[in-house]
Formats: C-alpha cells, structure tokens, sequence
C-alpha cells in the first residue's frame, strides 16, 4: 500500500486491526518525529521522504492508497489568531498544492482503492473542489462511535462502506490513567469563576473574561473534545468531583485516537538508536494522527468485499 502524509502510520495499525496482511508499505513523510515513531513501531516500513519528489507511476496497480494533508490550512479551528486569519477557504495556497499531490499520486498510481481524510470544518468550497477532483462523494463519520473524544472528519473513497459503526459506548473514564501526579486541587480563580456547560466546567483564569479551550474540565461520564495538535497537555482537564481535576499524559491521548498505549512513547533513529519521545511531540503526533479503529472499519468493507469475490 502507498501511504501519503503517512504521520506515525495509523493506516498501518488500522490495516492490522482489519484482519489484513501486509506485504509493503510506502510511506510518504517528512516530520521526522513522526517518522521515528513509525519506523519504531514498524522498523519494515519504506520511508520514501517528501511527496513533492516522487513519480508515484512506480506504484502503478497498487492495492491501496491512503492519506489526509494536512488540515491546518483548512480547518475552522486553528491555534492562534494569526494561523485563524491566515485560513484557505478557496481551493488555491499551500493546502491546495498539499491535496494536489494526493490527487496525482490517485492518477499516476491507479490504486484499487483510496482513501482520502480531511476536517469536517473545511470551506465549502474546498470540499466540492475535493469531490470534483476525487470524483466520489465524502461521507461525515464521527469517533466518538468508536472512542472517548468526538472528532468529525470527512472521509473520500471508494471502499463500499456501509452506514457506520456501531456505537461503543467508551466515555472519558474509559481512557484514564491512574496518576496522583496529574490530580490538581481547585483554586481560588477557579472557584469564583467556574461555570458548568453540557459538556464541561468553564472557568476563567486570565481573569480576562476569556474562558479560553484550555481552561475547562471534562466529565468522566461524557466525551472528551477533538484531540488538537498543538497545547495538547492544557486542553484535556477532566473532573474528578469536588473541587479536584486531572491533567492529561500521552497514554490517555493514544486511547482517544485508540492507539496502543505506549505506541508514541519512543522512537527510532535511521542509526538504530532508540530515542525517548518528549512529551509535547507526542501530543502533536497524536493529534496529527487518525483514530485508528475508524480507519480500521472503514477498511474492514474491503475484506468484505474480497471475501464476496471470492466465494
């Protein structure tokens, strides 16, 4: 299979989880943290470097054909003021180029099938843009079926998906870690400021009026928010009851987009020397990441439809 805007391979877990066996993956990526971690975890990758370098006639007939460029061009939610006003909502600028190497990949590779993700918080017009280019219609499918946080993103493909997937039921305290080091106690800004919503608790400590993304606390028996890919660690507080919350680490962020735990922890460098990830990059490779069990369903209905032709 060929991999574009590969991150740290979920493509590659999800196709595991789906029951198929994989005989070469070509990876296409050049954060290298994200490329330790993948080629630690799966050390038989092909890590091919850029997609603007490559002439992808080379994998022509390949079976599958994947990838999701990057959204922070795109998305409605950015991580500053100056990335908000800089957004594309036309299909022109740098995201653009960035999907256009997919859509040339699709062409010069001619998979038997693809598949394409984005945000559901795209413009309008970029996602028609998209499905003319694709030339299928995006389905909106939702994690929070398959895991503890809600994430909407928009799937392109020509796998025979039927409906979705059944709901898990998994809430916020299905993912989190036993750790008295991440358990902080209420203070005084948050006492005279907190306001509960459906959701969550909102409070205010800039003492501005703000009650910013980062100052809330999730309920242990609801649905964390889309896990972002940057200031990871202040977006996921989750109530305790009383007047304790906890803080987030990298193992209930990999349960949200269900990874395996641990699966960012370390990585791999080209010398084969193993590396211990920081913290705060393997919050980003999370949040750059797919849910991996969404994938995997999505990919179960071309087992199906082998096992069809087959019979």
């Amino acid at each position: 299979m060929l991999s574009l805007f590969d991150g740290i391979s979920c493509g590659r877990i999800a196709l595991d989880r789906a029951g198929f066996k994989v005989k070469d993956y070509y990876a296409y990526e050049i954060e290298q943290n994200a490329i330790k971690i993948s080629r630690y975890n799966y050390p038989s990758i092909y890590q091919c470097g850029d997609v603007f370098d490559e002439d992808f006639s080379k994998y022509d007939g390949i079976d599958l054909l994947i990838g999701g460029s990057p959204c922070q061009f795109w998305a409605s939610s950015k991580c500053s003021k100056t990335a908000k006003k800089k957004r594309e909502i036309k299909p022109d600028g740098e995201g653009w180029n960035l999907f256009m190497q997919y859509v040339r990949a699709l062409h010069e590779s001619k998979p038997k099938y693809f598949l394409y993700e984005n945000n559901y918080g795209i413009g309008e017009e970029i996602q028609a843009a998209i499905t003319k280019e694709l030339g299928v219609e995006p389905v909106l499918l939702d994690s929070q079926l398959v895991s503890a946080q809600r994430r909407k993103r928009l799937y392109w493909t020509n796998i025979p998906i039927k409906g979705e997937p059944e709901n898990r039921g998994i809430l916020v305290k299905d993912v989190i870690v036993n750790d008295s080091e991440l358990i902080k106690q209420f203070d005084d800004r948050i006492r005279n400021t907190l306001v509960k919503c459906e959701n969550y608790i909102k409070y205010d400590l800039s003492g501005k009026g703000h009650f910013s993304q980062q100052d809330r606390m999730y309920f242990l028996d609801n649905k964390a928010p889309t896990v972002p890919r940057c200031r990871t660690e202040t977006k996921f507080n989750v109530w305790l009851g009383g007047e304790t919350y906890k803080k987030t680490c990298p193992v209930e962020i990999e349960r949200l987009q269900t990874l395996p735990d641990g699966y960012t922890e370390f990585g791999l460098n080209e010398d084969g020397s193993i590396v211990k990830m920081p913290k705060t990059r393997r919050f980003e490779a999370i949040g750059n990441g797919w849910t991996v069990d969404m994938i995997a369903w999505i990919f179960s209905f071309m087992k199906e439809k082998q096992d069809a032709n087959n019979s």
